[in-house]
């Protein structure tokens, strides 16, 4: 078997934010992944590592390095590749550039967990951010949530959020840059945080009832976006306990300062897909956090080979 070798230029266009999801939520529909998490390096300059397999799906391991100091001199903050084996004989069957499968992987994520948990009537989203991720944020929701009216784009340098709504103008959906992100996080139904803030920027004080919070950006243990206000008061849940709970600052940092227990979470995109957990009532303040995983990276890198 000769790997398939997929990279970003040639795949970006060829598949759709609701194909993404859709694989997402086959994928959850199936037996539970095993994972394994290894982190390598200083806060500033870090290699991870991220391994699953599923029954019947294969196995997937995911290296990047994530390198403060990059951008500086004009590299790419995060480079890596993923390695995709197939199930029956382990032998590899694809080679895919990480900077692809995160992209892809990311979004659908936020977005498959507000498919489950965010009101049918939402119409409004803010997008905390106005990086790479943002960018995919307000495609892959506007591709998937057909009812949203309006979405607004918050970052700490206005002039990079009105730049991105201006990249992203002419759809039949306005796309406008805000400057108090308090008032925003107000009047939103749904909030996508995508930041690398290590200190909350996101207080559960501004958040209307009925709103759903995706949070995105803290993904290491010393990174937070949401205060311990937000994180008590809200329904919560994760894309996977595994690699959620114990990992990321998030819910890390408050689990060790008794601000919630391990046990506040309420279920993980397993037990939202197969209908065992999700929204209480329309009323309810429902918080995800998108940490990510391998088995997220290898049920959307099989995608890719497939349709490759």
């Amino acid at each position: 078997m000769v790997p398939k070798l997929i990279t970003y230029d040639d795949a970006i266009g060829r598949f759709s934010w609701p194909e993404m999801v859709e694989a997402l939520r086959a994928g959850h529909r199936g037996p539970r992944a095993e994972v394994a998490d290894m982190f390598l390096g200083p806060a500033d300059a870090t290699l991870l590592s991220r391994a699953a397999f599923i029954a019947g799906v294969g196995y997937g391991v995911k290296s990047f390095t994530v390198l403060d100091r990059n951008a500086a001199h004009g590299i790419p903050t995060v480079q890596g590749a993923m390695l995709v084996f197939e199930p029956e004989h382990g032998r590899l069957e694809a080679i895919v550039e990480s900077r692809l499968v995160t992209e892809l992987k990311t979004a659908a994520d936020s977005v498959l967990g507000a498919l489950c948990l965010a009101r049918p009537d939402s119409s409004e989203l803010l997008v905390v951010g106005a990086g790479t991720v943002a960018r995919s944020l307000v495609t892959a929701y506007l591709a998937v949530f057909p009812r949203l009216e309006r979405v607004s784009i918050w970052a700490r340098r206005t002039e990079q959020a009105t730049a991105l709504c201006r990249e992203l103008d002419g759809g039949p959906v306005p796309v406008v840059a805000v400057a108090d992100l308090a008032e925003a996080v107000a009047r939103a139904h749904i909030v996508s945080s995508a930041t690398m803030a290590r200190a909350p920027i996101l207080h559960g004080a501004w958040v209307a009832p009925g709103t759903h919070v995706d949070l995105i950006g803290a993904y290491k243990a010393d990174m937070r976006e949401a205060d311990d206000a937000l994180i008590a008061a809200g329904a919560l849940f994760v894309d996977c306990r595994e690699t959620a709970i114990d990992h990321i600052g998030e819910l890390r940092i408050p689990i060790a300062a008794g601000v919630i227990s391990a046990d506040a979470v309420r279920g993980d995109l397993y037990d939202l897909v197969q209908g065992k957990a999700g929204r209480a009532s329309g009323g309810e303040i429902t918080v995800y956090k998108n940490g990510g995983g391998a088995h997220l990276d290898l049920m959307i890198a099989r995608q890719l080979a497939r349709g490759g």
